[in-house]
């Protein structure tokens, strides 16, 4: 399940580019989930560990990819931190159910980010409410952004 804590939260993680930079691993980046994630959210392609064909920027480093991609992938592997995704769009959002579909993931949101018109599941920590719809999230999340 995916929990959310609205507004400042002790302890999260809030600059995630510089985190990425010196914690992500090469194996992360070849991880097959997070091929689809780059690719959707990027429109990148990875050629290796090191490499990503960027449209925009071309061949880049792991380090060059945009904001919301890093966050997802530490949020995938750093299962015991809890990262600031404020950094991602909306396209995003769907990676963070996927992720949390399985096993606990906490994220740490100072926007009201976008889930879509589907059902979810999301526990909103702040008031320890379970919302399965954004006209369920809104209110709550309203109260806290």
């Amino acid at each position: 399940m995916l929990n959310i804590f609205y507004g400042d939260m002790p302890g999260a993680v809030f600059n995630t580019a510089a985190y990425f930079k010196y914690d992500y691993e090469d194996s992360w980046i070849v991880d097959p989930f997070v091929k689809k994630m780059i690719f959707d959210v990027d429109r990148s392609a990875v050629i290796d560990s090191g490499v990503i064909d960027s449209p925009v920027l071309g061949k880049i480093p792991p380090t060059g990819l945009s904001g919301g991609v890093k966050t997802l992938i530490l949020v995938k592997f750093n299962k015991e931190k809890v990262f600031n995704a404020s950094t991602c769009g909306d396209n995003c959002s769907k990676w963070f159910l996927e992720i949390a579909r399985d096993e606990e993931r906490t994220i740490n949101l100072r926007h009201l980010m976008d889930f879509g018109d589907g059902p979810f599941t999301i526990r909103i920590l702040n008031t320890n409410e379970i919302v399965h719809s954004m006209r369920e999230l809104v209110p709550i999340a309203g109260e806290f952004v």
